[in-house]
């Protein structure tokens, strides 16, 4: 299957650069993956689709600062690590830049304390494919308050605007930290929005994959079945594996939230396939592309994919990829915005 095949004209004029005032005013486009039926609408009008007893899944990760800004040791170039995958409290993989400048042994420092040392150091331990190394921090106190001191948001290289408000590239229900990238698909969300889902009688369950380089990693095969993800991590909690179960015996649907919730139910699917599912972690590599047979997820809400990603693949799994060709397009006509800031879809 070959890439081209997801491939599409986008005026960079409908690239989000900055999200709404509003979260749920976005627009949704709806579309019936068997008919083909387009809608268009606002998102706060996704209670209208959505019926008792449905589950919704939301990815309930967090956003890390986690791109750091640096000085190598012994020649003062400047350097940029981007955490991607936390391996034990205190070694990461990460994504460097550049990476030529950082072989094995080579130690990287960020910001200042009082004392005139530097708050947090990194020595690299190993060099990976793609730019990635493996480190190890050096530090005192708590990793994640240096981290908030010194990192900032790792926001995408097509947003070129400056972000006012940080946690407007988090949805309103983030808990759990760890993610490189937000899972933009729940950004449209207000509690407001998910309080009159409830009161309609759907139910919310929530899992964790943290966001990293599999989500968002390019594709640079033709064929992209020889494409192969980046590991991510991933937790579902006994809460949420009874819910699927139920909606599962009942005959209900499971709409995830976002290419992650629906990769980690997917994952799960195939995890304890033949049974109910149970609670799980661990890491996740599941590319989906067209041809997959969906076990789990019966809807999907998402945001308007990059040419030639993953993601666009992933939804073309879904609702077929003539069918996602044709919704974009219309978006495009339409004057949709586009990515992470940008308007959703709700796939049925």
């Amino acid at each position: 299957m070959d890439i081209s095949q997801f491939d599409y004209e986008l005026p960079e004029s409908l690239i989000a650069q900055t999200p709404l005032g509003d979260r749920s005013s976005s627009r949704l486009m709806t579309l019936n993956r068997r008919t083909g039926e387009i809608g268009h609408h606002e998102f706060r009008d996704l209670v209208r689709f959505l019926v008792p007893g449905d589950t919704l899944v939301l990815n309930n990760t967090r956003v890390i600062p986690a791109r750091l800004i640096g000085v190598k040791q012994g020649g003062g170039a400047t350097v940029e690590l981007l955490l991607l995958k936390q391996l034990d409290p205190d070694r990461w993989e990460v994504l460097a830049r550049p990476g030529r400048r950082l072989k094995r042994g080579a130690r990287i420092d960020f910001g200042c304390g009082a004392d005139g040392k530097p708050l947090l150091c990194a020595e690299v331990e190993e060099e990976l494919p793609d730019g990635a190394r493996r480190v190890r921090f050096e530090y005192k106190g708590i990793f994640l308050e240096i981290l908030d001191q010194l990192g900032q948001m790792p926001l995408p290289p097509y947003i070129k605007a400056a972000l006012e408000d940080k946690e407007r590239y988090q949805t309103v229900y983030a808990t759990n930290p760890g993610s490189a990238a937000a899972p933009t698909a729940g950004l449209h969300f207000t509690e407001e929005l998910l309080d009159e889902l409830r009161g309609k009688g759907v139910r919310i369950a929530c899992l964790t994959l943290h966001v990293g380089l599999g989500t968002f990693r390019p594709v640079k095969v033709d064929d992209i079945t020889k494409h192969r993800m980046h590991a991510e991590y991933y937790e579902l909690p006994a809460e949420t594996a009874e819910l699927l179960n139920e909606a599962k015996k009942s005959g209900s649907r499971i709409i995830a939230v976002g290419t992650t919730s629906c990769r980690t139910l997917e994952t799960v699917a195939q995890r304890f396939a033949g049974g109910p599912v149970q609670a799980a972690s661990g890491w996740t590599d599941i590319f989906i592309y067209p041809g997959y047979t969906f076990r789990m997820v019966d809807a999907l809400i998402t945001n308007f994919h990059l040419p030639k990603s993953t993601l666009i693949m992933l939804v073309s799994a879904f609702a077929g990829r003539d069918r996602i060709m044709r919704a974009y397009e219309e978006a495009v006509r339409q004057q949709y915005r586009f990515f992470s800031f940008g308007d959703s879809m709700f796939i049925y």
